[in-house]
């Protein structure tokens, strides 16, 4: 049996889901997207990469397919959400606004994580897939040495989940507030077949995809894909469409493979996410750390889509609204797909661990 026709006779609709979103089938190919809620997670840094802190609500800018939209929640790092609209009030009401100093510069993370600034507050989730390939037969205790470190880093996450894979995805420990479960898990690891990147990560981004809030997904790839059904292209958009980070960390073995580093730069790109190729171990930690800096720096932003015909891609524009804030970079997912044509199920893919239940 050939791939394609394996494919065709699991081809099955891949639900999308977003911060807020609802799902109801339409027909058996095709799966129709109801949008509540848009959830934008934004970074805003400067030409050095440093941070810019302090931004108000009134300084971004959202557009969904060039139409204006008005933010319905604010939030910067840990901040507890602010509502700006009460969606209630008929034509909304605008929340009363606290004063701010204006934008600030945060500096590059030294790296050390007892440094790094808190993260996310109550009702973020972070999943980490660990490649246990065959390419990870080197090194392999240095991988999970950077891993380790990473999740006890990650105090201000509410839930942490550790995924691996290699022909298969196994979800070694499911998400939750238990960072020892969670360290036990990494230890447990072995390395062991072929390389299915993009089936694992399609499935680790569909339980994503169930929970509401910000998500991200970590992953540490030693190699290129060898043993995946579905193309990359598929997994990215399911991610900007749920609205999920994918964040992708690799060693010198996958940046030497030309398409592999196209592949990965691309899907965290679109995902607002970004891609790290370490030349050694301790580079590997550096990423570690430059990934929880990132995510303890991002704004949320979440808005009502106005009326839009479109059923299909629809595009969003985030910008800084004013003169003396156009020189700073704007970093966030480009869209998402309300109408989604018939692809492989990952309910098909193989998957095995000890807990495959939706977290």
């Amino acid at each position: 049996m050939t791939k394609r026709t394996l494919i065709l006779l699991c081809a099955l609709s891949i639900p999308f889901y977003g911060g807020g979103y609802g799902a109801a089938q339409d027909d058996n190919s095709r799966i129709k997207v109801s949008v509540v809620l848009v959830q934008l997670n934004v970074a805003v840094t400067d030409g050095k990469g440093n941070y810019v802190s302090g931004l108000r609500p009134e300084d971004f800018s959202i557009s969904e397919d060039k139409i204006a939209e008005r933010a319905s929640t604010f939030e910067e790092g840990n901040e507890a959400p602010r509502r700006l609209l009460d969606a209630a009030a008929p034509g909304g009401q605008a929340a009363p606004q606290e004063t701010s100093k204006g934008p600030e510069i945060v500096k590059k993370s030294t790296g050390d994580p007892l440094k790094s600034p808190e993260l996310w507050g109550s009702g973020a989730n972070v999943f980490i897939l660990f490649d246990t390939s065959n390419y990870m037969y080197r090194g392999f205790v240095f991988a999970q040495d950077s891993i380790a470190d990473f999740i006890r880093s990650l105090e201000g996450v509410s839930k942490v989940a550790l995924y691996s894979y290699s022909r298969d995805l196994s979800r070694v420990a499911a998400l939750t507030p238990d960072r020892a479960q969670v360290l036990r898990g990494v230890r447990n690891t072995v390395a062991g077949d072929d390389a299915a990147l993009y089936n694992s990560l399609l499935l680790t981004v569909k339980d994503a995809a169930r929970l509401t809030g910000k998500k991200a997904i970590v992953v540490f790839s030693n190699g290129p894909d060898n043993a995946s059904l579905v193309p990359p292209e598929d997994v990215a958009e399911l991610a900007q469409s749920t609205g999920t980070i994918i964040y992708m960390i690799s060693t010198q073995q996958a940046e030497a493979e030309p398409i592999s580093t196209a592949v990965f730069e691309r899907m965290s790109k679109v995902t607002g996410g970004k891609a790290y190729f370490s030349k050694s171990w301790r580079d590997e930690k550096q990423a570690f750390s430059s990934i929880r800096d990132d995510l303890a720096h991002l704004y949320t932003l979440s808005y009502y889509p106005q009326p839009n015909p479109n059923r299909g891609w629809r595009t969003i524009t985030v910008k800084l609204v004013g003169k003396n804030l156009q020189k700073y970079h704007i970093r966030t997912r480009d869209g998402y797909r309300l109408l989604q044509q018939t692809q492989p199920s990952s309910d098909m893919l193989s998957s095995n661990g000890s807990d495959s239940s939706t977290p």
